[in-house]
C-alpha cells in the first residue's frame, strides 16, 4: 500500500530561494496551462501536450520533466474537478458554487506543490542530503531531518513521486513509500465496533470511551480567540492568526491518529475485525440549529475513519461499514426499537427489558453485531486501498502521510 514520508528540509537562504523561484515558475506556468485547457477544451494529458510543452520549457525555463509534470497536474486538477461535480460536491448546476468552478479555469497558488520524480531529485538518505532541481539549476547537498523510522522507511520502500510542499515557511518534501500490507485476517473471531460522535469522540464494543468535553472546551475557547482576533485586524491580531492558523486541525489529526492506533491495536491483538458507522453525507442528512453547527463540523470523523481504514489495512485487520440508522435507538439486549430508549445524551434504558447502558457503548455493541452479522452472511473488508489521486485546485494535495509524530512501524505512534 501507498503511504508518504514527510520530511522537513533545512535549505540554506541561497537554497530556499531557489526553492521560491522553482515554485512560483511552475504554478505560473499551470495557471497559464489551465487557462490553454479550459479555452481549448483539452484536458486530457497527451493531447494538452501538444498545445503547452514547447511554450512551458521556453517561457518558464522549466526542463522537461518539470514541464511535463507541470501538465499532468493541470489535467489531474480538471479530472478531480470532474469527480467533483459529479459527485455532487459543489451543489446543483444552478447554485454559485457550482457556477464558479464550472465557469473559470483552475487557478494554481503561487506555493502550489509540485511534483518531483527520480530524474529531478535524488537522496542521499544515510547523509540526510539531497540533490532537487531548480529553475537556478541543479541544487545540491539540501538538508533535512527525519526520524530513524522515517529514514528506514524511504530507503527501503520510497518508490514513486515525492511532492515538494512550502507550508508557513517551512519546506518539507512528501516521499511515497510502498509499504508492504500483513495478510488479510479472513477469519475474525469477532468485531470491535466503534461508535462516533461529538461529546464522546470514540467510543468501543468493549466499553472505552474517548472523552472529548475537554477538547470541545478548547475548541470553543479557539474559536472564540480567532472571533475576537478578526474582529480586532490590527496587524499583530494578523501576526497570531497567522502563527494559530491549523493549530486546531493538527491537534485534531494527532488525537485521530492516537485513537486509530489504539482501536487497530486491540484488534490485531485479540483477532477480530473493526466494525464502524458509514457516515457518508450525514452533514448533509442532518439539520441543526445555527450555534450547533460549527461544534457539528468541527470534528473530522472521516479523517479518523481514514486513519483507521488504512492502518488497519497495513495490519491485515478487516473492516466493515454498516447503516447506522437506529443504532442509538436499539436495545443490544433484546433488540427492542424506540426512541424514548434514550433516555439523555449519555445514557440508555430500554423500554422493554429494562437494561441499562451508557448510551454510547449501547451503539457500539449494535454496530459490531450488525458487522458480524454482515460478515456471516458472506461481507468483505470495506476498508479502502489510502487514496493515490492528488487534487492540484491550489497545489498537490495529499495521501495518508507519516509524520514524524507518526513513524513508520508496524502500528505508528502519533
Amino acid at each position: 500500500m501507498k503511504l508518504i514520508v514527510q520530511v522537513r528540509l533545512l535549505p540554506t537562504p541561497e537554497q530556499a530561494t531557489s526553492l521560491v523561484a522553482t515554485l512560483h515558475a511552475c504554478n505560473e506556468a499551470a495557471n497559464w496551462c489551465s487557462r490553454v485547457a479550459f479555452d481549448k477544451e483539452v484536458k486530457r494529458n497527451f493531447a494538452l501536450r501538444h498545445h503547452t510543452y514547447a511554450e512551458i520549457k521556453a517561457q518558464w525555463n522549466l526542463g522537461a520533466q518539470a514541464a511535463q509534470h507541470v501538465i499532468k497536474k493541470t489535467c489531474d486538477a480538471y479530472t478531480t474537478l470532474k469527480a467533483k461535480l459529479k459527485a455532487g460536491n459543489l451543489g446543483r448546476p444552478s447554485s454559485k458554487r457550482y457556477r464558479r468552478a464550472t465557469e473559470t479555469p483552475i487557478g494554481f497558488r503561487p506555493d502550489g506543490a509540485q511534483p518531483y520524480d527520480d530524474r529531478m531529485l535524488s537522496w542521499q538518505i544515510p547523509q540526510r542530503r539531497l540533490s532537487i532541481w531548480t529553475v537556478a539549476g541543479r541544487t545540491k547537498d539540501v538538508a533535512f531531518t527525519a526520524s530513524p523510522e522515517q529514514l528506514t522507511t524511504l530507503a527501503q520502500h520510497r518508490k514513486g513521486e515525492s511532492d515538494l510542499v512550502r507550508r508557513d515557511g517551512m519546506w518539507f518534501l512528501l516521499a511515497t513509500c510502498e509499504v508492504p500490507e500483513a495478510p488479510l485476517n479472513t477469519d475474525p473471531v469477532d468485531f470491535l465496533g466503534v461508535d462516533l460522535g461529538i461529546v464522546n469522540i470514540a467510543t468501543t464494543s468493549d466499553g472505552e470511551i474517548t472523552a472529548g468535553r475537554q477538547l470541545n472546551r478548547i475548541r470553543v475557547r479557539e474559536r472564540k480567540l480567532r472571533t475576537k482576533l478578526q474582529k480586532k485586524n490590527t496587524p499583530s491580531a494578523k501576526r497570531r492568526l497567522k502563527k494559530r492558523r491549523r493549530k486546531e486541525a493538527r491537534r485534531a489529526k494527532d488525537i485521530n491518529h492516537k485513537i486509530a492506533k489504539h482501536v487497530v491495536a486491540e484488534a490485531e491483538r485479540t483477532g477480530r475485525g473493526i466494525a464502524l458507522e458509514d457516515l457518508t453525507g450525514i452533514r448533509e442528512r442532518v439539520r441543526l440549529a445555527k450555534p450547533q453547527r460549527a461544534t457539528h463540523s468541527s470534528w473530522s470523523f472521516a479523517q479518523l475513519g481514514q486513519f483507521i481504514a488504512y492502518k488497519a489495512r497495513r495490519a491485515g485487520v478487516p473492516v466493515v461499514h454498516v447503516d447506522p440508522a437506529y443504532t442509538s435507538r436499539t436495545c443490544a439486549e433484546c433488540g427492542h426499537i424506540d426512541k424514548a430508549n434514550r433516555v439523555s445524551q449519555a445514557w440508555f434504558a430500554c423500554r422493554s427489558c429494562g437494561f441499562v447502558d451508557h448510551a454510547d457503548r449501547n451503539s457500539s455493541r449494535n454496530i459490531r453485531a450488525r458487522a458480524w452479522e454482515l460478515w456471516r452472511r458472506g461481507a468483505t473488508t470495506t476498508a479502502p486501498a489510502p487514496p493515490s489521486e492528488r487534487t492540484h485546485r491550489g497545489g498537490a494535495g495529499r495521501k495518508h502521510d507519516i509524520t514524524p509524530s507518526d513513524a513508520c512501524c508496524a502500528s505508528p505512534t502519533p
